[in-house]
Parts: C-alpha cells; sequence; structure tokens
C-alpha cells in the first residue's frame, strides 16, 4: 500500500483540481439551504453522487420524500451499473475492498482505472483502491471547505458546474493520448451524439451507454487482438 500511495496521487491530480471546486460549489449550496459542514462531511461520505449530491440540494430544499430522493437518485446515477460491469472480476479478486470500490466507482475514478498503468514494483489493487480513497477524499475535502467558506462569505455558484465538463474532457484527452485504439472513443461520441439528437439532454444517457455496451460486446474480439497485452 505504501508504494502504490505515490504512483495513485500522481494520477489522480487531474480529478483532485476538479473535484475540490466541485465538491467546494456542493458545500455552498448544501449550506444556502441550511446545512452546516458536519452534513456536507457526511453526505459526500456516505452518498458520494457527484451530480447526485446536486440534484439532493434541490429536493431537500423542496422537502421532497425519501421515495422520491432515492428514486431520482436512482435514474440519474444507473450509468454506473454499466461501469461496474467491466471490472466484476477485477473487483472480485480484491477482497474485501471490492465492496468500498463498487461504492466509489464515479464516472471520474471508473476512467482512471480504465486507463490505469502500474509501475512494476507496485501491485495493481494497491493502486486501485488508493485511486478511489483518494478521489473520495477530494469530494469530501472539498463539501467541507465550500461549507465552511459559505457560511462566512458570499458565493455566486452559476455556472460552476461546467468544471465537471472540463474534468471529463481532461481525462478523455489523457486516455486518448495513452492509447493506440481510439475505435471506442469513436464508437462513445457517436452514440452519445446520435443519441442525444434523437431523444433530446434529459433522455440520451442511458441509450447511449446500452448502444455503447452492445457494439464494444460486438466488437470485443477485435478490439482484444488490436489492443497489445
Amino acid at each position: 500500500m505504501k508504494k502504490a500511495f505515490r504512483p495513485a496521487f500522481a494520477v489522480t491530480i487531474p480529478v483532485f483540481c476538479g473535484y475540490l471546486f466541485i465538491g467546494f460549489a456542493f458545500g455552498v449550496m448544501l449550506r444556502d439551504i441550511g446545512y452546516t459542514s458536519p452534513w456536507a462531511f457526511l453526505t459526500s461520505l456516505t452518498v458520494y453522487a457527484g451530480s447526485g449530491q446536486y440534484l439532493l440540494v434541490s429536493l431537500l430544499a423542496a422537502n421532497a420524500s425519501l421515495i422520491t430522493v432515492a428514486l431520482m437518485t436512482l435514474l440519474l446515477n444507473c450509468r454506473h451499473i454499466f461501469y461496474g460491469l467491466s471490472f466484476l472480476e477485477t473487483f472480485h479478486k480484491m477482497g474485501h475492498a471490492k465492496w468500498y470500490m463498487i461504492f466509489s466507482l464515479t464516472d471520474e475514478t471508473y476512467s482512471l482505472l480504465c486507463s490505469l498503468k502500474t509501475p512494476q514494483d507496485v501491485d495493481p489493487n494497491a493502486m486501485r483502491l488508493w485511486i478511489a480513497m483518494l478521489d473520495h477524499s477530494y469530494w469530501i475535502l472539498g463539501s467541507v471547505i465550500g461549507a465552511i467558506i459559505g457560511g462566512v462569505l458570499p458565493f455566486d455558484s452559476t455556472g460552476i458546474d461546467f468544471a465537471m465538463t472540463s474534468l471529463f474532457t481532461v481525462i478523455f484527452v489523457e486516455q486518448w493520448m495513452s492509447s493506440k485504439q481510439h475505435i471506442p472513443a469513436f464508437l462513445g461520441i457517436g452514440a452519445a451524439a446520435i443519441s442525444l439528437a434523437l431523444l433530446g439532454p434529459d433522455n440520451f444517457i442511458l441509450p447511449a451507454m446500452l448502444a455503447i455496451c452492445v457494439m464494444l460486446i460486438a466488437l470485443r474480439s477485435r478490439l482484444e487482438k488490436e489492443v497489445p497485452q
């Protein structure tokens, strides 16, 4: 675990920059509706759903029922089911840590794990666990700082959600540059664009993810042959 910390921290720096800023905005928004820093800490520790937490602020402000919160969170974050499918065997080999890995599999953590290159003297599973824990800690830290500062200084969060888009872009570019195989990227872009054009911004994610999974499964043999082992 000690050897794995340094390389894990290095690859999570882009996520650190993004999560600190985005988590900060969440903390400010949570403070605006009357919840202090301990609530920001507990929410980010136990929910840890990114965009789901932004939605949670609106639902709490509207006094939504627990059932409504649960259903809305499921619909917004069910794309993570597709992420987990590709790591079933990997997480199973991690023993009890698999439960935390499943819980902490956010969009950004998933992207880092997909493109992970482990140094020869480092345990891959230890590095995966560090990546998950570090990303989680960044989000918690940003949330708590935002809740604390939000109670002291006025803060306008308009447009701050663009930081998430920027973070996705950085991770995508890094993966593109580190890989010689770009077919999955083109499939993802194409499926998302077509789904967005046909279904609109509110309904395109799940159909796009399903289409991507089907195409990747169909092309699995070809992709495995072209990627060096």
